[in-house]
């Protein structure tokens, strides 16, 4: 074991010192995060990004510190961020939602942003990576509040290259150097091939031929010499009936010099075909420091040309991109003059300027201005010697005006706002926004609207306008005078608001109601002529069950005399209607809020039903066929008992009046025996609530034996729809559930009571409610415990019946203040009486 122990400390050790160093590699530097430069735009976009990555403001605060940012700069970046969530959530309506999730300043804002990690406990080796995961989360998130240096991404993207092609031609300006290896061909009416190394004094040795110097040759070059020197040997080169081909086979190495403010300085070895693009790429580029315009070449120890980056970048040119050599030298000078542009620009970021570029080079730089942009104005935040300063630099002054170093330009959006709107709106053709016009009026922004429409209410409408303290007010009109010119036209002015209301939006609704004997009962819109036989038809029509006599219509009534006791409330009219709906004469025309009640027909009854179940010779459903019809009745025509009924446990049901079929009465009544048995269980699972809640029972406790030998008697019911009548076979066990140690059903013995079947239980348990102790026998009735005197009077115990003991309700206990306030109300108490006493 200890051997195991040592071995997971080692790996937790090295995982650690991995982490450190991959940490160290890739930390950022946020020391030059300036919050007061920060747009709100930046700010919401680090929310955003805060939020999607679930990180806290402690994780945020502590990588931020630990990588250079100041704490006075991370004070102002929660602030920011407070007073920023503050305004949107005014905006939404949601203050006081806001307020309740955001932690108070001072106090464990751990996990303000979602989920959390603590940063100051050590992690175990499983969690190395979640650690390094959230560390790279939090760098990423602050990195977005950091402007970009143009041109830094291009050389740490990883899919990007730029190694240099080794399959093309040779370059006929390639210079021949040592460990070059060139192909010689030979061809025609003679035939050779050769493959020869430069040697590192800059010869090939050919055949035949001897030592030739080709070493700082060009190929073009050196192939003229060789085929001079080879004409000796071979004369068809002379005449052209041979041919010589001269190419170069593999390449040499060269060795490069980066230095400067490059991200991996040293030397590098590289193919001869390389270029400073390659060398850069390979070294990662320059530094935050470094410039991406004045890259130096030095050859010998002479300057031969410099390289700026932004030809590539903005035009894809490689100008200057020089074909490096064995031992030259790459600087990377530190920037000269950085500027940043932010705002509503295409591409925003930190630019490096030459000392004759101007402002225009600069948008330009950041690929214009985008559409929202306010092309108006620029503003700049510059430093000088003592102290910041604010400039406004005019659009006509872009191509002139000179950057300085540190210069951060702002450019702003266009205002949320239109110079020329107009809007209409109601009851026209067309409504929607308009273009304000010159001597645009009323009328004829009504006519450029397509006209009123049919139910336009044309005796008033009003603007909407605007002051000039952007405070709103009312200017009404009447549109058909305005319209036919018998009253003034109203000029428009900017922002103005016409509305035009509808007949409809100035009046209530209006419906009526039919109920009753219809198909489809309920609300119906109102028409202008409708009929009593419309709305009727409109509900559905008449159901089988409706007579057409004495349709009632109950009416509003508008002059009632509240001074009067026997004020008229309602307006009632009585009207027969043809039983087929035709069209009367005259028919009866309703009213807005008329309510029609058709009635059904006298005599008419449906079918009502009844089942029977258990131990009977002919059990099912059965349909009442008088009024008077008792359960004895019903016991007859179900052909009476089976030799196995128990008829002392018989039960009648009754749910309530169901109006369905029998298919439906059926379900119905399987239903509720479900619920009155899932009931039973939950009781015996939980005593304490079956007290609490109302259950209903839907059992009545009749006496069947009774019943049947006095028929008609008291006892003997009237049977009613959806009643069901159980015979259950001869039961022979009794069930004790509740409060007892054991539940159990045992086998029933008429010569035990109440108090053997709960000893058969195990007898009460510590929570039994004993006094409330009661019995449900078969046929559904219910009998408590009782008390005489100091004894406890148990019911009798039948067969099929169920003994169930609750559960006594749980005390609560005092808590310590009630306890202190008893006492010393106790103690006050005391020292009142002993003071009267004295």
């Amino acid at each position: 074991m200890r051997p195991l122990r040592y071995i997971k400390v080692v790996i937790l050790l090295i995982s650690l010192c991995l982490a450190t160093a991959l940490k160290a590699q890739n930390q950022q530097d946020f020391s030059n995060i300036r919050v007061d430069e920060l747009t709100d735009t930046q700010i919401r976009q680090f929310i955003a990004q805060v939020e999607a990555a679930g990180l806290s403001e402690a994780q945020l605060e502590q990588v931020a510190l630990a990588r250079g940012m100041s704490s006075t700069e991370i004070q102002k970046l929660r602030q920011r961020v407070d007073k920023l969530k503050t305004t949107e959530a005014q905006k939404s309506g949601k203050q006081n939602q806001q307020k309740n999730n955001t932690t108070p300043s001072g106090s464990n804002r751990q996990g303000s942003y979602g989920r959390s990690y603590n940063l100051d406990q050590p992690d175990p080796v499983d969690s190395l990576q979640v650690r390094r995961d959230t560390l790279t989360l939090a760098e990423k998130t602050l990195a977005s509040l950091k402007s970009k240096i143009f041109g830094a991404d291009l050389f740490r993207n990883q899919k990007l290259t730029f190694e240099p092609n080794l399959r093309l031609a040779t370059p006929r300006n390639y210079q021949i150097g040592p460990d070059d290896e060139l192909l010689i061909d030979i061809y025609g009416y003679s035939e050779a091939s050769y493959q020869l190394k430069v040697s590192p004094e800059g010869t090939i040795n050919v055949p035949y031929i001897g030592v030739i110097p080709v070493s700082g040759m060009t190929i073009e070059q050196a192939s003229s010499r060789i085929k001079s020197r080879l004409s000796t040997i071979y004369s068809g080169l002379k005449s052209g009936n041979t041919s010589v081909s001269i190419a170069v086979g593999n390449i040499r190495s060269i060795k490069v010099i980066l230095t400067g403010e490059v991200v991996k300085p040293g030397t590098y070895t590289l193919p001869s075909l390389a270029t400073v693009f390659n060398a850069l790429y390979s070294s990662g580029g320059p530094t935050e420091n470094g410039s991406f315009r004045q890259i130096e070449l030095i050859r010998a120890g002479k300057k031969i040309g410099t390289l700026d980056i932004y030809d590539f970048l903005l035009h894809g040119e490689f100008k200057n991109n020089y074909r490096l050599q064995d031992q030259d030298v790459i600087r990377v000078p530190n920037y000269q003059k950085r500027v940043e542009i932010v705002g509503e620009v295409k591409r925003p970021g930190i630019f490096e300027m030459k000392p004759e570029e101007k402002l225009s080079d600069l948008i330009r730089f950041a690929g214009d201005f985008n559409e929202r942009a306010y092309r108006v104005r620029v503003k700049v935040l510059k430093n000088t010697a003592t102290e910041r300063k604010i400039d406004d630099v005019t659009s006509d002054k872009f191509s002139a005006y000179l950057p300085s170093g540190g210069d951060k330009y702002f450019v702003d959006q266009i205002l949320d706002r239109f110079e020329n709107r107009v809007t209409i709106e109601g009851a026209v053709f067309r409504p929607g926004q308009f273009e304000l016009s010159s001597g645009l009026t009323v009328k004829q922004l009504i006519q450029k609207a397509e006209g009123l429409r049919e139910d336009a209410f044309r005796n008033r409408a009003y603007i909407t306008r605007l002051k000039d303290d952007l405070q709103t007010e009312l200017v009404s009109f009447d549109v058909a005078k305005v319209l036919s010119g018998e009253a003034p036209d109203i000029a428009l002015k900017r922002e103005d608001v016409i509305t035009i209301s509808s007949i409809f939006d100035l009046k209530e609704e209006y419906n009526v109601r039919v109920e009753g004997e219809v198909l489809r009962p309920g609300r119906l819109n109102f028409a202008e002529g409708m009929t009593l036989e419309d709305a009727i038809i409109q509900a559905g029509g008449l159901k089988e069950s409706a007579t057409p006599k004495r349709v009632e219509i109950s009416r509003r009534v508008k002059n009632s005399d509240v001074m009067s006791e026997s004020a008229t409330t309602a307006q009632v009219f009585q009207i027969d209607i043809n039983q087929d709906l035709k069209r009367a004469t005259a028919g009866f025309v309703l009213q807005p809020f008329d309510i029609v009640a058709v009635r059904p027909s006298v005599g008419y009854s449906k079918q009502k039903l009844v089942k029977v179940e258990g131990e009977v010779l002919y059990p099912g459903i059965y349909t009442i066929t008088r009024k008077d019809e008792r359960i004895s009745d019903l016991v007859k025509r179900a052909g009476g008992f089976t030799a196995y009924a128990y008829v002392d446990g018989a039960s009648l049901q009754r749910p309530g009046s169901q109006e369905q079929d029998s298919i439906d009465v059926q379900k119905k009544l399987e239903k509720n025996r479900l619920k009155q048995f899932q009931r039973l269980q939950k009781s015996i699972s939980d005593t304490l609530k079956i007290e609490e809640e109302v259950v209903r029972n839907d059992y009545v406790g009749i006496n069947l034996p009774r019943i049947l030998k006095k028929p008609e008697g008291k006892d003997d019911l009237f049977l009613e729809d959806g009643d069901i009548l159980t015979v259950p076979k001869q039961l022979q066990t009794v069930k004790v559930s509740g409060e007892v140690l054991s539940p159990v059903t045992v086998v029933y013995s008429g010569g035990k009571g109440f108090k053997r079947y709960i000893s058969n239980a195990g007898g009460f348990s510590d929570k039994a409610k004993r006094r409330s102790a009661y019995i449900i026998y078969a046929n559904g009735s219910v009998e408590s415990a009782g008390k005489f005197l100091f004894f406890n009077n148990y019911p009798a115990v039948k067969p099929g019946s169920e003994i169930f003991v609750p559960k006594k309700a749980e005390g609560r206990r005092m808590t310590p203040g009630e306890v202190v306030g008893i006492t010393s109300g106790l103690a006050s108490l005391a020292a009142i009486i002993v003071a009267l006493f004295r």
